[in-house]
């Protein structure tokens, strides 16, 4: 069977790859191109990011990577793709006060969806796709499904609860098993360069403001109750939960509670404010038939670093969900995912349109 791996230049993707050849797949490296070149040649990204000018750096370290373990390697262009609907959205998403996530976006329509298919029709001959992801292939009741990872501290399946259930019939995941300091010990015993390679720590290393091209749109900061505070000079340059930079005085810290796009209004509010027991999500995708699942103790997470925590859920309509939460939450965001899981299996989830 020939497997396409997709090469970041890091150390998971590296290990996948090698993983794959030594059980005996036919394996293929191929690395996206995300990075708009002309259009972002003056931005200053840095290392750790996903998407920024060090791509080029990655791709130099992933066809190092493929040579070393003797297998084809190709790039293939997705920035076209990748700008349309990645990046256009984080930048409609931020400038409306909402927090995206373009890792899960990315995940559902680029990585997982355009990236294979360009590949094919790049010509590159292969049977699945596979990625350096931390998470698991099972199946519950028959169905494929994806479970979480067993290191919880690496866990990914938050960023890939929109994959389609086609998408999941076609792929491999080989370090669900693993935990990060056994792939490091793995990548040094193959002499790979990238060993010790930190982390990719966000979607973009450089200031978002340059991504979001926005000038400075003036607002009030207002408390729970309207009253006027101080000024913004966007909302965009403020997420909920944010206790740093607000610039307002106060004998209790101040947080921001939500963001405000028809009134251009920062609402901010003292700790006690930041708790909700439940949201609404919208947008929603299930990998499993959630029937089976409407009412039952659940556990759920509203953002990918957090542990997941008792929940149930209901459908308001075929499009919307509440998800209710055993104990408080603080600071959820709109514009953030929701995702569910049974034990480790995922089920899916939705994007969190508000909080009470």
């Amino acid at each position: 069977m020939k497997i396409l791996v997709g090469l970041s230049g890091g150390v998971d993707s590296a290990v996948a790859a090698a993983l794959l050849k030594k059980q005996g797949y036919d394996v293929i490296g191929a690395t996206m191109s995300i990075w708009g070149k002309d259009e972002y040649h003056d931005f200053k990204g840095h290392n750790n990011a996903c998407f920024g000018p060090d791509e080029i750096k990655n791709i130099k370290e992933a066809a190092k990577i493929a040579k070393l373990l003797d297998i084809p390697y190709f790039t293939v262009d997705c920035r076209n793709n990748y700008e349309k609907t990645v990046v256009e959205n984080f930048r409609t998403e931020y400038l409306s006060g909402r927090t995206p996530n373009p890792c899960v976006w990315c995940n559902q329509h680029i990585k997982f969806g355009i990236f294979p298919l360009s590949a094919k029709k790049q010509g590159i001959d292969f049977d699945k796709f596979a990625t350096g992801h931390y998470a698991r292939m099972g199946e519950f009741d028959g169905e494929t499904c994806l479970k979480r990872g067993i290191d919880p501290k690496k866990d990914q399946t938050y960023f890939l609860y929109r994959l389609s259930k086609e998408q999941i019939s076609n792929l491999i995941l080989p370090l669900g098993g693993y935990k990060k300091e056994e792939i490091r010990k793995i990548a040094q015993e193959l002499n790979l360069e990238v060993a010790n390679k930190p982390d990719s720590q966000d979607f973009y290393g450089g200031d978002y403001s340059e991504l979001l091209k926005a000038g400075k749109k003036e607002g009030n900061i207002v408390d729970t109750e309207g009253k006027i505070l101080g000024t913004h000079e966007g909302i965009w340059n403020f997420t909920v939960g944010q206790r740093r930079g607000i610039k307002i005085s106060s004998t209790e810290p101040l947080y921001v509670i939500s963001l405000n796009e028809k009134t251009n209004e920062v609402v901010v509010g003292h700790k006690d404010k930041t708790f909700n027991k439940s949201l609404i999500a919208k947008n929603l995708n299930f990998q499993i038939n959630p029937e089976k699942f409407e009412g039952k103790i659940l556990s759920a997470k509203i953002r990918s670093a957090q542990a997941p925590t008792s929940a149930k859920f209901r459908f308001i309509d075929r499009e919307t969900i509440e998800i209710i939460f055993e104990d408080y939450q603080k600071s959820i965001a709109v514009g953030q995912s929701a995702v569910l899981y049974d034990n480790d299996v995922l089920i899916g989830g939705g994007i969190i349109e508000s909080a009470k």
